[in-house]
């Protein structure tokens, strides 16, 4: 699968009629891939698209969420858009989520999110990023799963609110939910997020030079 560098949206040309999950098919506007820099160390991981990214098409746009999300990237120098917009310039990140399509009454199904893996799976073996940060509870366990040797049980949010945790190849920067983040916790993760910047976070696993 080779990636469409000219391209933020989707640039691994992933299914974007996928109907591996026939009861999102009909709720859903659209399928919502991964949107940004597939040079990218640092790579976003939410539960699924809300309302707004249903309508844009991009993870984390089209509302106040992501309004709050993209505000972070700004002040960490990794986004040069206004927050409000649904095509934003990102350098060296990327955001996805674990599921692609919306049911606008509830949240995915395990089914729903098994269904999903390989797109989230590709897109991460893809990319090969330093830090995973996961969006809310859901991602944090999934992640903490398949990528450290942590037991989910054993970390939650809002605790670990921008922790470093020592995954296998990566490190985890737990984020809670921008639907619930107050303005104390955006200024403790962009404090937390800019100290992690501005060190020597790069692992040895044959990363491309970028």
């Amino acid at each position: 699968m080779d990636a469409n560098q000219d391209d933020h949206s989707n640039p691994f040309g992933m299914d974007e009629h996928c109907e591996n999950c026939p009861e999102l098919c009909e709720p859903r506007t659209q399928v919502v891939h991964g949107y940004g820099d597939v040079g990218a160390d640092f790579l976003f991981v939410g539960e699924r698209p809300d309302a707004g990214a249903d309508e844009s098409g991009v993870p984390f746009t089209g509302g106040p969420a992501g309004e709050r999300l993209l505000g972070i990237l700004r002040r960490l120098g990794l986004c040069g858009s206004p927050v409000d917009s649904t095509e934003p310039e990102l350098a060296n990140v990327f955001l996805t989520n674990l599921t692609r399509c919306r049911h606008p009454e509830r949240p995915p199904t395990d089914e729903e999110i098994h269904n999903c893996e390989p797109f989230l799976d590709a897109e991460i073996r893809m990319i090969n990023p330093e830090i995973l940060v996961p969006v809310g509870e859901r991602a944090l366990d999934r992640l903490l799963e398949d990528y450290t040797t942590t037991a989910p049980e054993t970390v939650s949010l809002p605790a670990a609110h921008g922790d470093r945790l020592r995954g296998r190849g990566f490190e985890l920067v737990p984020m809670v939910d921008p639907v619930t983040m107050d303005d104390e916790q955006t200024d403790a993760f962009v404090h937390d997020f800019s100290a992690l910047m501005a060190s020597d976070y790069r692992q040895t696993k044959g990363r491309r030079s970028r």
